[in-house]
């Protein structure tokens, strides 16, 4: 799929790349599907492929370490309200706890769209699908991600309209940001950010490199997708319709069924054995007392 073919929510694709197939079935990236194939782990129709170089389709017999690739599965979204202090990763080498320990049991195997770090927290999108999470990834599908962002110190209202151009901080290019001051207090102050790219720890490092270190990170919307009033931990399944209207194509009718099971998910979370106990892992800040978190 390149940067700027459409993508569809069609289960019946047709012949596809490999490991492009392999992503949109929920196992692993893209890339790393690619990693999988060129270290002999990967068959189609009783032979083993080394090269990424060939395309399959729905008829086609595969398997990755010896086991059959699942049936692949119309594409869903999922929006999650993410807790501070959990690793958004399948595995932690430290022993963290990640957002998959803390995802109900009637969720099915997911990707994240995109991360937010350890000490971020909001809304992060998730799916069933390799390819959908790839698609809304892309700089060039065009969503912007917004943050409230509290820092500390005082921030200077001439500094922020410089970033609409982008900016360049010890060699990195980050694109355009639209930052807003919602309010200044004595110490600290909150905003509003806008980025497209995502880059890691952009935010961040922006406010860094003007002089104020974050000490709260929200994300309050992906695009379309806004955190809204979803509860802490809380994860929810967009509709196959609203996500077919966002993407701009047909919604796929047999994704109805997998969305009254993950409905039935809802907004339950499990309850975290060992979750974090900061006290402020709260629902983001009211207007009243961080000024107003626009929406769009």
């Amino acid at each position: 799929m390149s940067d700027k073919e459409p993508f569809t929510l069609d289960a019946a694709a047709a012949p596809e790349r490999i490991a492009k197939h392999i992503a949109r079935a929920g196992i692993c990236s893209r890339r790393e599907a690619e990693r999988r194939i060129e270290d002999g782990r990967v068959t189609v129709n009783g032979e083993t492929v080394t090269s990424p170089a060939l395309n399959v389709s729905a008829s086609d017999s595969i398997t990755i370490d010896g086991k059959p690739l699942p049936a692949r599965q119309p594409a869903r979204l999922w929006r999650y309200h993410k807790p501070r202090g959990l690793i958004v990763s399948a595995r932690d080498d430290k022993g963290r706890q990640t957002i998959f320990d803390t995802l109900p049991d009637t969720m099915p195997r997911v990707l994240t769209v995109g991360r937010l770090d350890l000490d971020s927290e909001g809304l992060l999108l998730l799916t069933n699908d390799g390819g959908l999470a790839r698609h809304l990834e892309l700089p060039s599908t065009g969503w912007s991600r917004k943050y409230r962002v509290r820092v500390q110190g005082r921030v200077d209202p001439d500094a922020l309209p410089g970033l609409a151009d982008g900016i360049t901080i010890d060699g990195v290019r980050y694109g355009k940001v639209a930052a807003q001051l919602d309010r200044q207090m004595a110490s600290n102050a909150w905003l509003t950010i806008a980025i497209r790219e995502g880059k890691n720890r952009e935010v961040r490092r922006i406010m860094e490199h003007l002089g104020h270190q974050v000490s709260r990170l929200i994300r309050v919307s992906y695009g379309p997708f806004q955190l809204g009033d979803l509860p802490l931990g809380g994860v929810e399944p967009v509709k196959p319709r609203v996500l077919a209207d966002q993407l701009g194509t047909a919604p796929d009718t047999s994704a109805t069924a997998g969305g009254d099971a993950a409905h039935a998910a809802g907004r339950q979370r499990k309850t975290p054995s060992r979750g974090p106990r900061n006290a402020d892992h709260r629902r983001p800040p009211s207007r009243h007392k961080a000024g107003p978190a626009r929406r769009r």
